[in-house]
Formats: structure tokens, C-alpha cells, sequence
């Protein structure tokens, strides 16, 4: 089913609008001249490692340790992961180094 033009329209501009809110919302809600308040400030602080931990349970999920790659290629990626994030400190060097090991293993070796 094809959407008519006059639905492709609206849809761009609910996109647009939602977009524009998402970006311009928190500046309207927490002013430069303001304190941030203290509840915004703990979640900047937790939130990040956090959602790694869950970003780690989501990808480690459906390993089966008793068949197929038994979870290797997974396990090699989280390592290389560690080392370039304690040796270098740099998260995109990190992800993109661990992402790179995974898929060359998944890809050649797995």
C-alpha cells in the first residue's frame, strides 16, 4: 500500500516538528542562566554506564555455549573493546575497534 501525498506530507512534517522538539525542547527547559537541576545531574552521571551495561546484556543474549561459535567472536570483541578503552580512553576507537574484530571474526573465521 502507497501512501497518498497528502499523507507523505504530513508524515515529513510530523518528523520535522518531532525533530525539532527533541532538539530544541531542553534548551527552552533548562535555560543557559539556570542551575541544572540535581536529578538531571545524577542521570548524566548514571545513564551512560548504564545503558552500556544493557547495550552489553542485549548483545551477549542469545549466545549458546554449547553450540555454534560458542560465543568467541562475542567474547574476543569485549576484550578489545576493554583494552582500547583502558589503553587509549577514546569511546569511538573503542567501538569501532571492537565492532571491526567481531565482524572480521564473524565474517572469516566464524
Amino acid at each position: 500500500m502507497t501512501m497518498t501525498l497528502t499523507q507523505q506530507v504530513v508524515t515529513i512534517a510530523m518528523v520535522i516538528i518531532g525533530t525539532m522538539l527533541t532538539r530544541f525542547l531542553p534548551f527552552l527547559i533548562f535555560p543557559p542562566n539556570k542551575a541544572t537541576p540535581k536529578y538531571v545531574q545524577y542521570l548524566g552521571n548514571v545513564l551512560p554506564a548504564a545503558v552500556i551495561g544493557l547495550l552489553v546484556i542485549y548483545c551477549l543474549k542469545d549466545i549458546n555455549l554449547f553450540s555454534g561459535s560458542r560465543g568467541i567472536p562475542e567474547f574476543l570483541a569485549i576484550a578489545v573493546v576493554a583494552v582500547l578503552h583502558v589503553w587509549k580512553r577514546q569511546m569511538l576507537l573503542s567501538i569501532a575497534g571492537g565492532t571491526i574484530v567481531y565482524m572480521l571474526l564473524v565474517q572469516t573465521v566464524f
